[in-house]
């Protein structure tokens, strides 16, 4: 899934830059289709309140189709329900049934039956069907409306390469089908034996034909979570409050504990997560949904500990380079210029929340494989303009322009600018950043017509399951490109077979496949990779049940609580 954030650390697309650690704990998907409503209570849980989340990034939409970054999906698992979904058991994701079992599959792997649970109901009281379902799926053809959502589906799926949504391609789709009320079946033009784990995210939400708004649906969706829309300004702040029609008793997994949440965007990190760790009056029931600042470690390494919650994060972030536009000999020579250490201090990065990266997989994913990094791809080390600048020189390059968007409201990413700036000019090279507001920022890195050639989303990404097939088929295909989702632009059909091939081995083969493929893009200079992300997130001293979404790498609301 995309990360956030930029400037500074986070778990979604963005421009930070990256730490140093210790190796994070393979992470690993167990499946519990037996679980049923209602979850487990949380040890000491109370009931009332207002929980307020502050971040300096903001989510670009709450569309359940077109979200992909992992701080918007966090929010959403309060607010809509899926068929499938993730429960954090001793720290660890485990999948569960949640508006439909884990699923059945033919013989043949290409036909998933799932039945689905009945009596649960929309926030407005009306019930949901296994046709919505159906529409939810079909609703995530629409790429040229919902450009940003995920995309296995338009490999994986029947027709999924003809399908266009149902506004340009009509009703009617191969892939999906609803034999009864209880019963939906997804049809795969070819094997997917994930498809389970991916049906945990919300572009799978059902979504009632009528009911849909398509562009503006996102100020106002349609809840079947613990939790639905209070008031929403798009940028600035989101108010939950309870779902009355939500049933404990149909949830393995979410709890109704607080009477809402208030999510607070714009707010300087490093101020907001003080404000945290003073817990005075209301702060006390906040907390910072960010990685921790550097600034505030020392308290968080005192006194403080409690307050301080750490998890892992499947997360890879980086600076892209557009292949399309950036001759390798340019690559390489960005690369070597590169100020990592300059932009990690500047950025906020250390130690509890970021590990330097070599390679496109963490290492919480198999199929991570530890090799020697590559010159300028080691994540690490002020960088050489001088050695750039005669590499320059000796292709013909000096003057070469770069291009890229950063976010010029934030003295962080100000900062971490000029750094760049200043490192990419030493080496000869003539740069053009361009400065947008935080709200417009992701819309912009994610535009790869836009007229720049670095720095585009996805900044970083993180597992959509712990597998190599959540990774190598999504950002480094030709489709890729068209999906919105590529690290490079790359458009390699040898590559494209190659991954395809790998994709179809068997899970316990493919994995060390995946670690050599690994290094061969990553030759292919087509990001300089960044950190590893780690959690760590501040909570007042009033939380309850705060703990880390290893799925995801952002803070699990559903079991959050007040203690008074």
């Amino acid at each position: 899934m995309a990360v956030a954030g930029c400037g500074s650390p986070s778990s979604n697309n963005g421009s930070s830059d990256g730490g140093g650690a210790k190796g994070i704990e393979t992470q690993e998907s167990a499946f519990d289709p037996t679980a049923k409503g209602p979850a487990a209570e949380v040890p000491g849980a109370k009931k009332g309140g207002v929980i307020t989340v502050f971040s300096q990034v903001t989510p670009n939409t709450f569309d359940p189709t077109d979200t992909y970054y992992a701080d918007a999906l966090a929010i959403e698992k309060l607010i809509f329900r899926s068929p499938t979904q993730f429960a954090i058991r001793n720290g660890k994701p485990v999948l569960v049934p949640d508006l439909t079992d884990l699923g059945t599959v033919s013989s043949d792997k290409l036909t998933w039956t799932f039945k689905m649970q009945s009596g649960i109901k929309y926030a407005d009281g009306s019930e949901v069907k296994v046709e919505d379902l159906a529409y939810a799926i079909k609703r995530s053809f629409a790429h040229d409306v919902f450009a940003n959502g995920p995309t296995y589906q338009l490999t994986t799926f029947k027709d999924g390469d003809k399908y266009k949504g149902p506004y340009a391609g009509g009703d009617s789709f191969a892939g999906v089908e609803t034999p009864d009320p209880t019963t939906l079946v997804v049809h795969l033009a070819r094997p997917f034996a994930d498809l389970p784990l991916y049906l945990t995210f919300p572009v799978f939400t059902p979504i009632p034909k009528a009911k849909d708004t398509k562009e503006n649906y996102k100020n106002n969706p349609l809840a079947t979570g613990p939790y639905q829309f209070d008031t929403y300004t798009p940028g600035t702040e989101l108010k939950l409050k309870k779902n009355p029609n939500w049933d404990p008793n149909t949830d393995a997994v979410r709890h109704q504990y607080p009477d809402g949440f208030d999510f607070k965007w714009g707010g300087e990190d490093p101020k907001t997560q003080q404000q945290v760790l003073n817990s005075a009056g209301e702060d006390a029931n906040a907390l910072n949904s960010y990685s921790i600042d550097a600034s505030v470690i020392p308290q968080v390494s005192g006194d403080k500990k409690a307050q301080l919650i750490q998890g892992e994060q499947p997360c890879t972030y980086s600076v892209q380079l557009d292949t399309r536009k950036i001759p390798l000999e340019v690559r390489k020579a960005i690369a070597k210029a590169y100020p990592y250490d300059q932009l990690n201090k500047a950025g906020g990065l250390n130690s509890f929340n970021s590990q330097p990266a070599s390679t496109v997989l963490p290492p919480s994913v198999p199929g991570y494989t530890k090799y020697d990094p590559l010159p300028g791809l080691s994540g690490v080390g002020q960088g050489d303009p001088a050695g750039a600048k005669a590499d320059l020189e000796a292709a013909g390059k000096v003057g070469f322009e770069l291009s890229w968007y950063y976010d010029n409201t934030k003295p962080v990413p100000q900062q971490t600018n000029q750094i760049r700036v200043d490192a990419l000019k030493a080496a000869g090279f003539t740069v053009k950043p361009i400065g947008v507001t935080t709200a417009e920022l992701r819309s912009k890195i994610a535009d790869y017509d836009a007229p720049v050639n670095m720095g585009q989303a996805p900044q970083g990404w993180c597992s959509d399951w712990p597998s190599g097939g959540s990774w190598f088929p999504v950002l480094f295909q030709s489709h890729s490109v068209e999906d919105g989702t590529a690290w490079g632009m790359l458009t390699d059909k040898a590559l494209d077979a190659k991954i395809d091939e790998i994709g179809n081995l068997p899970a316990d083969q493919a994995v060390a496949k995946w670690g050599e493929l690994d290094k061969e893009i990553m030759g292919k200079y087509v990001a300089l990779p960044r950190y590893y992300g780690k959690l760590a997130f501040v909570i007042g001293t009033n939380i309850g049940g705060a703990e880390g979404d290893a799925s995801a790498g952002e803070p699990f609301y559903l079991n959050m609580f007040l203690k008074n």
